[in-house]
């Protein structure tokens, strides 16, 4: 085998690799559009009239769903669709981009766009964060919480399908402006030279990597190897001036623009949608980042490593935009082509003071940490989309998709300085200015340059047959699906090496000041020190493709309008491969002369058939009972199976892959009553379990001098069980006992949520884990929940309407319970992020029948983010109040 490939020459290869390895549904069509009938005017308040819809549908489905649509994404006044689906029954973000469903982490989940599968630009995992979607785009998003054959065989605790807006029924021409503001945004912010004016979000140049650099990485030469006079060079090029200034941030500003429009002529209908929307905000935070203690004798804990005094920043942009256009033919053909581009980016300074196991407080000593984090995160899609239903084959429907997509990471020049400040006066008190200096060491600072494309093209088509006999009423199902993925990683560490100086004074608090061009061109050298060193390990780089073949069938059968029975299989042939490189040499990161083993380890490949069930019992028109099952698999991220390490920015501890990760068998069993009223109220409570072998988890190693290693390993079995309560009630009531005396306030008042009470346990047993990853570990709690279980998620939204139809309050609550970030190891007990009482106001006002002026207050309790271990703080982030106002004028 020639392992002497180029980086990033093996992404048709990979596809070959896969393919040798083995020798959905869209989303609804549109209801058509009724005949033009006299017009009648039905007067109904906002909440239950956008609800209705999505509660229809809900209704409607063969398998249990959650709906919320885009008028409750409103209400609510979230930004984005991972905010708006924390309002969901059961499901918890994390990270601001991440959603849990019932409980399971992010892997146990699946999203769609549309229907159709979607890469990710995040380099630590497959799935999509959610953040990237603003939510003035999404037209609803449905959460399928029990499996059905017509989608994709990777299913835990759900799959998210986001639907963005498509072609209007009239002509729509909608401007809304916003600016707002965050509390703890008043004082206390950071900024750095190059760094404050990027509202447009994209870098000019400025962080990346010089040109001589990048032209050394090109070729594969060492930059050890370079002449001291070259590699000054370089280091000087390199831009320094990160150095933190204070700088109070700009207002938070957002623009959104809707055109669109449908036409007639004659068989034919078509028409188009396109959308622009723009956000510029900031947040500052004061964070405290532990990462080692000792234990004293009271059985509390000190901390003796770590950052208990953090000032951060962050600067985002996001803008996107769409543009949809489709054409219908005698309402029985549609054909429907959508293009979106999503582009978000994160600037992000830290100024960190704390202490390490060699730099004491005793001693008079504290470390300085200066750190930059630039990102910008971007995902284009195209999709062609057709349906056609034909009346005279018995109303055949064909439906089908091609999509196209593709996201990219591009995160050059972050960068991490260490200082060390010492008392000299023994005041207590660590002047900055006066008893500050660069660190002298081999990485006094490190540079990263970071690239990630990821491609993703997905095929399907299904074909539907509805049969009616005399009582019973059948659609048969069938379809296939195709998906093939490929991803190329590129990241380099750049250290600056600050014993490679002779007799250079380090004092100061900014590198920019300390090492200028003329040091580091002139200064003289110990030796044959070189300045600047490459320290990137193989697996920084690395290749990996996937494919996916699926077919399934699936009946659904109606016996005497009171029962349906709804089910059917699905074969699915996966293929994988993740190749290490090494950066060194763009090689594979494999043996001399590899041996089977070698190589299989890099190759992931499974085939299998999975089946589900479900049957509802429909009492009347107002209540139904259903009952579900299905079989399925989670399969382990790309970088959990590569032979390498990386860093989850949730904790950003380094997290090492384990190839021999086996995938997560789980059986889904759901019960669930449903009841709704023709008021508009509902009321649903289900019952779901899940029994899964081999349950991908989390185990952490011991530390040395830095952050604890996490490894991915597989668990003996686990299971998560719970149930699930939805409602919505007017206060009617309120008028039926007190009639006219409180006039007819109750029928505009309205309380709707939901609650979700669950546990998860899994077993591990450690020496399976420790011959598994191949590191030595303690587990504290070998018996436990889930990381990222939390026993309990309330949802709570207070609406009134006013009965002019001119104001709208909303008030919302959600929290969830305490949930296992990272497990403990040494008889210190798991760490918990703590509950997050997240209260939200937003009031809007009509003056006219075309405008509307929204206030939305965030975080009102001025809740912290946190992550404790045995009552001791570990983790801390303030998040502030913030505020914001918008205008929104729709054209008729």
């Amino acid at each position: 085998m020639n392992t002497n490939i180029k980086r990033f020459g093996l992404s048709s290869l990979a596809v070959a690799v896969l393919s040798g390895l083995a020798g959905v549904q869209a989303t609804a069509q549109e209801a058509d559009e009724a005949a033009a009938i006299e017009e009648v005017v039905v007067k109904v308040s906002r909440l239950k009239g956008t609800a209705s819809a999505v509660i229809e549908e809900r209704k409607n489905q063969a398998f249990v769903a959650d709906i919320l649509g885009a008028e409750q994404i409103s209400r609510t006044g979230d930004s984005d669709a991972a905010a708006a689906l924390r309002r969901v029954t059961g499901l918890t973000l994390v990270d601001g981009k991440f959603i849990y469903v019932r409980g399971l982490g992010e892997r146990y989940s699946s999203t769609t766009l549309n229907g159709a599968s979607v890469p990710s630009p995040d380099p630590t995992r497959t799935v999509i964060p959610l953040d990237l979607f603003p939510s003035s785009i999404i037209e609803s998003l449905s959460v399928q919480k029990s499996y059905s054959p017509s989608m994709q065989a990777h299913f835990g605790g759900g799959n998210v399908d986001i639907r963005l807006k498509s072609i209007p029924s009239q002509l729509v021409f909608n401007i809304a402006g916003n600016i707002g503001g965050n509390t703890d945004n008043s004082s206390n912010g950071l900024t750095y030279e190059g760094g404050g004016d990027d509202w447009y979000g994209i870098d000019d140049g400025t962080r990346e990597a010089p040109a001589a650099l990048r032209q050394l990485w090109r070729n594969f030469d060492a930059l050890g190897e370079l002449s001291q006079a070259d590699n000054r060079a370089i280091a000087a090029d390199l831009y320094k001036d990160y150095d933190p200034q204070s700088e109070d941030p700009d207002p938070d500003v957002g623009l959104d623009l809707t055109l669109g429009n449908r036409f007639d002529a004659g068989d034919f209908r078509y028409g188009f949608l396109t959308a622009l929307s723009y956000d510029n905000e900031w947040q500052v935070s004061e964070e405290y980042e532990g990462q080692d203690f000792v234990l004293r004798p009271d059985g509390s804990f000190d901390l003796v490593r770590g950052f208990d005094d953090v000032v951060s920043t962050e600067h985002s942009v996001k803008w996107s935009g769409m543009f949809n256009f489709g054409v219908e033919y005698l309402r029985d053909h549609k054909l429907d082509f959508s293009s979106i581009i999503l582009h978000d980016t994160k600037d992000q300074i830290k100024d960190k003071l704390g202490n390490t196991n060699n730099v004491l407080l005793s001693d008079g000593l504290r470390v300085r940490d200066s750190e930059v984090t630039y990102e910008e995160r971007e995902l284009i899609v195209n999709q062609l989309r057709g349906t056609h239903t034909f009346p005279e084959l018995n109303f055949l429907g064909i439906d089908w998709m091609y999509s196209d997509s593709r996201s990219n990471r591009y995160a050059p020049g972050n960068i991490s300085t260490r200082y060390i400040l010492a008392d000299e006066n023994e005041d207590g008190v660590f002047d900055l200015e006066n008893e500050s200096s660069l660190r002298n060491a081999t990485t006094a600072s490190r540079y990263t340059f970071q690239n990630l494309d990821d491609d993703a093209e997905n095929v399907f088509v299904n074909v539907s047959l509805p049969l009616t006999f005399d009582t019973t009423e059948v659609e048969l199902k069938a379809g296939a699906n195709y998906i093939e993925k490929t991803r190329q990683a590129f990241a380099r560490r750049i250290d600056v090496n600050t014993l490679a100086f002779n007799g250079l004074d380090l004092s100061g608090f900014e590198m920019n000041e300390i090492l200028t061009d003329d040091v580091v061109l002139n200064q003289p050298l110990n030796g044959s020190e070189q300045i600047i060193r490459d320290t990137s390990v193989a697996g920084d780089d690395y290749l990996s493709a996937q494919k996916i073949d699926a077919y399934y069938f699936e009946a659904d059968v109606f016996f005497d309008n009171t029962w349906r029975l709804s089910g059917g299989v699905r074969w699915e042939d996966f293929r994988q491969v993740v190749a290490p490189l090494d950066p060194a040499t763009g090689q594979f990161d494999l043996p001399a002369e590899p041996t089977v083993e070698d190589l299989a380890a890099l190759a992931f490949q499974e085939d299998d058939v999975f089946g589900a069930l479900a049957l509802t019992y429909i009492l009347d028109e107002t209540m139904q009972f259903r009952a579900s099952y299905g079989e399925t698999t989670i399969r382990p991220d790309i970088r959990e199976v590569a032979p390498a390490t990386y860093i989850d920015p949730l904790t950003e501890f380094p997290i090492g892959g384990t190839p021999s990760v086996r995938s997560t068998k789980v059986k889904n069993y759901d019960l669930r009553w449903e009841w709704y009223l023709d008021t508009g109220e509902n009321l649903s409570v289900g019952l779901f379990y899940k029994d899964m072998t081999d349950p991908i988890e989390s185990v952490q190693s011991p530390a040395q001098d830095g952050p604890p290693l996490i490894r991915i390993a597989n668990a003996e079995e686990g299971e998560v069980y719970g149930v699930e309560v939805e409602f919505m009630k007017d206060f009617a009531f309120i008028h039926n006992i007190w009639g006219d005396f409180m006039g007819g306030i109750g029928n505009d008042i309205f309380l709707s949520g939901n609650v979700t009470l669950s546990d998860s346990e899994i077993q591990i047993d450690t020496q399976k884990v420790v011959e598994q990853t191949g590191v030595s570990t303690s587990i504290t709690n070998p018996t436990r929940r889930m990381t990222g279980h939390s026993e309990y998620v309330v949802n709570l939204n207070l609406g009134y309407d006013h009965p002019n139809g001119n104001h709208t309050v909303n008030l919302a609550y959600n929290v969830f319970g305490e949930r296992i970030i990272i497990p403990g190891i040494d008889d210190k007990d798991d760490s918990y992020e703590q509950p997050f009482h997240s209260l939200d106001l937003v009031y809007t006002f009509y003056p006219t029948f075309s405008t509307q002026l929204k206030f939305k207050v965030q975080n009102l309790l001025d809740e912290e983010k946190e992550i404790e271990f045995d009552n001791t703080l570990l983790r801390s982030e303030t998040r502030g109040i913030g505020f914001d106002v918008q205008f929104k004028w729709e054209f008729d």
